[in-house]
């Protein structure tokens, strides 16, 4: 498996990864209009991610089995200063649930996370229902903080999220 992060001679790759997981992945995003993921969609947005990448204000990272895209992690809304934290977010291919990738493409998001962007915390929120998001976090790492209430519309409706976060283990 190759993880890395992402460029724009993705674009194509990323297309067919969420065209094929659109239903899957559905149920824990907001609502997308159409074209979001189209290669043109994504050719613009994969400039962007390049330059946040070269600024270090967020991290898209896949994960590719023969060249296929089977996952991703994106650590997004990094602030530095005090707070030294960003976001983390993460999606598996319905067809490679359960076979681990998804752990892998996290490890490496949070190494890159902790060691070349230097941040003292990452978090990272599920919906209550979403077990496997739950247990990946735990194995992870990230302790549960809280449990916010309506905290983002996924599918068109204000769901609550468990709230959690993981610290970077070299910082006293």
């Amino acid at each position: 498996m190759e993880i890395r992060l992402v460029n724009k001679e993705d674009a194509a790759a990323l297309a067919e990864y969420f065209y094929v997981n659109m239903e899957h992945f559905k149920q824990w995003q907001p609502i997308r209009e159409t074209g979001y993921y189209s290669l043109e969609s994504l050719i613009t947005r994969l400039a962007e991610y390049e330059f946040q990448q070269e600024n270090g204000s967020a991290a898209y990272f896949v994960g590719l089995v023969n060249g296929e895209v089977v996952s991703h992690c994106f650590l997004t809304n990094i602030i530095y200063g005090p707070f030294q934290a960003g976001f983390m977010g993460c999606g598996v291919s319905k067809a490679h649930e359960g076979a681990g990738v998804m752990t892998k493409v996290c490890v490496s998001a949070l190494d890159y996370a902790f060691k070349e962007l230097a941040l003292n915390r990452v978090m990272a929120n599920y919906i209550p229902h979403n077990i496997r998001s739950a247990r990946l976090l735990e194995k992870l790492g990230f302790s549960v903080e809280g449990l916010a209430k309506k905290y983002l519309k996924i599918n068109g409706v204000w769901e609550d999220h468990v709230l959690t976060s993981k610290l970077n283990p070299e910082n006293k």
